[in-house]
């Protein structure tokens, strides 16, 4: 059901950014290790083969998937982000948390690693020694600690939440589409090459952004002292 809907907003041209948040009292607190589809997922086949084709062909097509994604993608973190949870927080450009959040990378503590890009996003997001303390402790840390780390980018009440997420997501949403996500793909793919390469990428992400309506009417509306009326292309 998410993968479906990040594709749906992958490839639906009318969808400028994305959100993320738990539907209940929660963002999200893993799999089910007490018998259910989480130990299933865990212990599938007796084939380390077959284990890893089906761990390819299902949760890691998610982080697949949100990589190529250029649009922002953003989490509304709304309580427990926990294991999966927390993994599926870090696929995100940037997450805004409740006062009441919780994190935790409990893998290790369950003689686990995360399976679906926590290692990848994790040390991106935290630097390399943060991250690997939250791995190998496993331990839980709260909203405040996460925006002292920079995990996330605002802590906010959680009854305000989902509206200071969706007004942030408006204002890049009446933003120039092409240029933010330029600017997104150039800063992702910026982090794997040298200085020159992205230098280059750079010249190729500002051809494509100044040909646009929006880097016309960006420097008509500063020079008119107006609020730009950006359009999306």
């Amino acid at each position: 059901e998410w993968y479906a809907a990040l594709v749906d907003a992958h490839t639906d041209a009318d969808v400028r950014v994305v959100i993320l948040t738990g539907g209940g009292r929660g963002f999200c607190a893993g799999a089910d290790l007490s018998g259910g589809e989480g130990v299933s997922l865990l212990h599938r086949s007796a084939s380390q083969v077959d284990n890893r084709n089906f761990l390819r062909d299902s949760v890691q097509r998610i982080p697949r998937l949100v990589s190529i994604m250029e649009k922002p993608y953003i989490a509304a973190v709304n309580g427990a982000a926990v294991g999966a949870g927390m993994d599926m927080a870090s696929m995100c450009d940037m997450r805004f948390a409740a006062d009441n959040a919780r994190f935790g990378m409990t893998y290790v503590r369950m003689g686990l690693i995360p399976g679906d890009g926590g290692c990848y996003f994790l040390p991106r997001i935290v630097g390399m020694a943060k991250a690997l303390d939250l791995i190998w402790s496993g331990r839980i840390f709260d909203a405040q600690e996460a925006l002292a780390m920079g995990y996330v980018s605002a802590v906010v009440p959680a009854e305000e939440l989902m509206e200071y997420t969706r007004e942030y997501a408006t204002r890049l949403v009446k933003g120039p589409a092409v240029a933010i996500q330029q600017a997104k793909r150039l800063a992702y793919r910026s982090q794997e090459l040298s200085l020159d390469a992205a230098l280059d990428l750079a010249q190729q992400a500002m051809f494509i952004a100044q040909s646009t309506e929006d880097s016309r009417e960006g420097p008509r509306a500063f020079v008119e002292k107006r609020e730009p009326q950006f359009k999306g292309r």
